[in-house]
Protein backbone atom coordinates (compact mmCIF):
# COMPACT_ATOMS: atom_id res chain seq x y z
CA UNK A 1 0.00 0.00 0.00
CA UNK A 2 1.54 3.40 -0.93
CA UNK A 3 2.51 5.73 1.90
CA UNK A 4 -0.02 8.28 0.66
CA UNK A 5 -2.87 5.78 1.11
CA UNK A 6 -1.56 4.73 4.51
CA UNK A 7 -1.20 8.38 5.47
CA UNK A 8 -4.75 9.19 4.42
CA UNK A 9 -6.05 6.22 6.42
CA UNK A 10 -4.17 7.43 9.50
CA UNK A 11 -5.56 10.92 8.94
CA UNK A 12 -9.12 9.55 8.71
CA UNK A 13 -8.51 7.70 11.99
CA UNK A 14 -7.38 11.02 13.53
CA UNK A 15 -3.81 9.78 14.03
CA UNK A 16 -1.37 12.53 14.84
CA UNK A 17 1.68 11.90 12.67
CA UNK A 18 3.68 14.57 10.86
CA UNK A 19 6.53 14.04 8.47
CA UNK A 20 6.50 10.28 8.06
CA UNK A 21 3.35 10.50 5.96
CA UNK A 22 3.46 14.25 5.28
CA UNK A 23 0.18 15.03 6.96
CA UNK A 24 -0.89 18.40 8.24
CA UNK A 25 0.63 20.80 10.78
CA UNK A 26 -1.65 19.67 13.63
CA UNK A 27 0.11 16.33 13.74
CA UNK A 28 2.40 15.44 16.58
CA UNK A 29 5.52 13.46 15.70
CA UNK A 30 8.83 15.24 15.30
CA UNK A 31 11.31 13.83 12.81
CA UNK A 32 14.94 14.75 13.31
CA UNK A 33 16.42 14.72 9.82
CA UNK A 34 20.14 15.32 9.69
CA UNK A 35 21.85 13.17 7.07
CA UNK A 36 21.94 12.15 3.46
CA UNK A 37 21.44 8.42 4.07
CA UNK A 38 17.96 8.49 2.54
CA UNK A 39 19.45 8.76 -0.95
CA UNK A 40 18.71 5.19 -2.07
CA UNK A 41 15.03 5.63 -1.17
CA UNK A 42 14.82 8.88 -3.10
CA UNK A 43 16.70 7.40 -6.03
CA UNK A 44 14.35 4.41 -6.17
CA UNK A 45 11.34 6.71 -6.25
CA UNK A 46 13.04 9.20 -8.54
CA UNK A 47 12.21 11.84 -5.96
CA UNK A 48 15.58 13.42 -5.28
CA UNK A 49 15.37 17.22 -5.22
CA UNK A 50 16.31 18.72 -8.57
CA UNK A 51 17.74 21.86 -7.01
CA UNK A 52 18.29 23.61 -3.72
CA UNK A 53 20.10 22.74 -0.54
CA UNK A 54 18.73 20.56 2.25
CA UNK A 55 20.71 22.65 4.75
CA UNK A 56 17.69 24.92 4.98
CA UNK A 57 15.66 22.24 6.76
CA UNK A 58 18.14 19.62 8.01
CA UNK A 59 19.93 20.06 11.27
CA UNK A 60 23.69 20.32 11.57
CA UNK A 61 24.72 16.69 12.09
CA UNK A 62 27.57 17.75 14.38
CA UNK A 63 25.40 19.70 16.81
CA UNK A 64 23.65 17.44 19.31
CA UNK A 65 22.48 20.41 21.37
CA UNK A 66 20.47 21.68 18.41
CA UNK A 67 18.77 18.29 18.18
CA UNK A 68 17.84 18.42 21.86
CA UNK A 69 16.50 21.98 21.50
CA UNK A 70 14.37 20.88 18.55
CA UNK A 71 12.99 17.94 20.54
CA UNK A 72 12.17 20.24 23.48
CA UNK A 73 10.40 22.68 21.15
CA UNK A 74 8.39 19.91 19.51
CA UNK A 75 7.36 18.48 22.86
CA UNK A 76 6.31 21.99 23.95
CA UNK A 77 4.18 22.12 20.78
CA UNK A 78 2.47 18.85 21.72
CA UNK A 79 4.58 16.05 20.24
CA UNK A 80 3.65 12.71 21.79
CA UNK A 81 6.53 10.80 20.15
CA UNK A 82 9.80 11.94 18.60
CA UNK A 83 11.65 10.15 15.82
CA UNK A 84 15.33 10.27 14.99
CA UNK A 85 16.05 9.79 11.30
CA UNK A 86 18.43 8.33 10.19
CA UNK A 87 18.80 6.14 13.21
CA UNK A 88 22.05 4.19 13.12
CA UNK A 89 24.37 7.17 12.83
CA UNK A 90 22.47 9.04 15.54
CA UNK A 91 22.14 6.49 18.33
CA UNK A 92 23.89 8.99 20.61
CA UNK A 93 21.05 11.44 19.93
CA UNK A 94 18.47 8.71 20.54
CA UNK A 95 20.09 7.98 23.89
CA UNK A 96 20.24 11.68 24.86
CA UNK A 97 16.59 12.19 23.97
CA UNK A 98 15.60 9.12 26.00
CA UNK A 99 17.60 10.39 28.97
CA UNK A 100 16.35 13.98 28.81
CA UNK A 101 12.68 13.74 27.81
CA UNK A 102 9.66 11.77 28.93
CA UNK A 103 8.28 10.79 25.52
CA UNK A 104 8.65 7.60 23.51
CA UNK A 105 11.50 7.77 21.01
CA UNK A 106 11.28 6.16 17.58
CA UNK A 107 14.19 5.63 15.22
CA UNK A 108 14.14 5.08 11.48
CA UNK A 109 16.80 2.85 9.94
CA UNK A 110 16.72 4.61 6.58
CA UNK A 111 17.29 3.16 3.12
CA UNK A 112 20.94 4.22 3.03
CA UNK A 113 21.66 2.31 6.23
CA UNK A 114 19.78 -0.69 4.82
CA UNK A 115 21.73 -0.46 1.56
CA UNK A 116 25.09 -0.31 3.35
CA UNK A 117 24.33 -3.49 5.29
CA UNK A 118 22.99 -5.28 2.21
CA UNK A 119 26.04 -4.31 0.11
CA UNK A 120 28.54 -5.36 2.78
CA UNK A 121 26.75 -8.69 3.27
CA UNK A 122 26.65 -9.34 -0.49
CA UNK A 123 30.42 -8.79 -0.64
CA UNK A 124 30.90 -11.21 2.24
CA UNK A 125 32.24 -8.54 4.57
CA UNK A 126 29.47 -9.08 7.14
CA UNK A 127 27.12 -11.87 8.15
CA UNK A 128 23.74 -10.53 6.99
CA UNK A 129 21.55 -12.10 9.66
CA UNK A 130 23.93 -11.31 12.50
CA UNK A 131 24.38 -7.65 11.54
CA UNK A 132 20.64 -7.17 11.02
CA UNK A 133 19.91 -8.36 14.55
CA UNK A 134 22.89 -6.50 15.98
CA UNK A 135 21.86 -3.23 14.33
CA UNK A 136 18.30 -3.56 15.63
CA UNK A 137 19.57 -4.40 19.13
CA UNK A 138 21.67 -1.23 19.04
CA UNK A 139 18.46 0.78 18.56
CA UNK A 140 16.88 -1.03 21.50
CA UNK A 141 19.95 -0.51 23.69
CA UNK A 142 19.87 3.21 22.91
CA UNK A 143 16.32 3.30 24.27
CA UNK A 144 14.03 3.40 21.26
CA UNK A 145 10.48 2.23 21.78
CA UNK A 146 9.73 2.09 18.04
CA UNK A 147 12.09 1.00 15.25
CA UNK A 148 11.14 1.61 11.63
CA UNK A 149 13.33 -0.55 9.40
CA UNK A 150 13.46 -2.14 5.97
CA UNK A 151 14.65 -5.28 7.79
CA UNK A 152 11.30 -5.84 9.52
CA UNK A 153 10.46 -9.03 7.60
CA UNK A 154 14.01 -10.36 8.07
CA UNK A 155 13.85 -9.66 11.79
CA UNK A 156 10.54 -11.47 12.17
CA UNK A 157 11.97 -14.54 10.44
CA UNK A 158 15.21 -14.43 12.43
CA UNK A 159 13.48 -13.97 15.77
CA UNK A 160 10.58 -16.27 14.88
Amino acid sequence: MPFTVVGLNYKKADAHIRGLFSLDQSSKINLIKAAKAIGPFRDALDSAPGFGDKKTYQMDFGNSQEALREVAADIDEGADIVMVKPGMAYLDIVSQVVQNFNVPVAAYQVSGEYAMIKAAAEKGWLDHDQIVLESLMAFKRAGTKIIATYFAKDAVKLLG
